[in-house]
């Protein structure tokens, strides 16, 4: 029997498209990478992980928008705000794109 192919209804669209659209940017490619190995982290221990010149705060806002948009979750350590993955599914990403051929490509313009 032949599997039919499902397709994403419009809402579900628009969900991995912001989805997408809050991941897209490298430092929080970095923080999900980072969390991929070791959870939960702290703002520090990210920073440290990652190694970006990113300051504390600019970092804090890129973790903050990841957790509203439902990408980590958090909890209150003491004085630390210890950040982990809502879902370790969203990691499959960096597989799917490396063996994508687009990843290979230099200059993707």
């Amino acid at each position: 029997m032949a599997k039919t192919k499902t397709y994403l209804d419009a809402e579900q669209v628009i969900r991995v498209a912001e989805i997408l659209k809050t991941i897209g940017h490298p430092v929080r490619l970095k923080i999900l990478e980072a969390l991929e190995y070791k959870e939960p982290l702290s703002v520090s221990e990210i920073q440290e992980t990652i190694g970006t010149d990113t300051e504390q705060s600019l970092l804090s806002h890129h973790l903050i928008k990841m957790k509203d948009r439902g990408i980590l979750k958090c909890e209150k350590n003491g004085m630390n705000v210890m950040y982990r993955l809502e879902d370790r599914n969203i990691l499959k990403i960096f597989e799917c794109m490396e063996s994508c051929t687009l990843f290979e490509h230099k200059d993707y313009r």
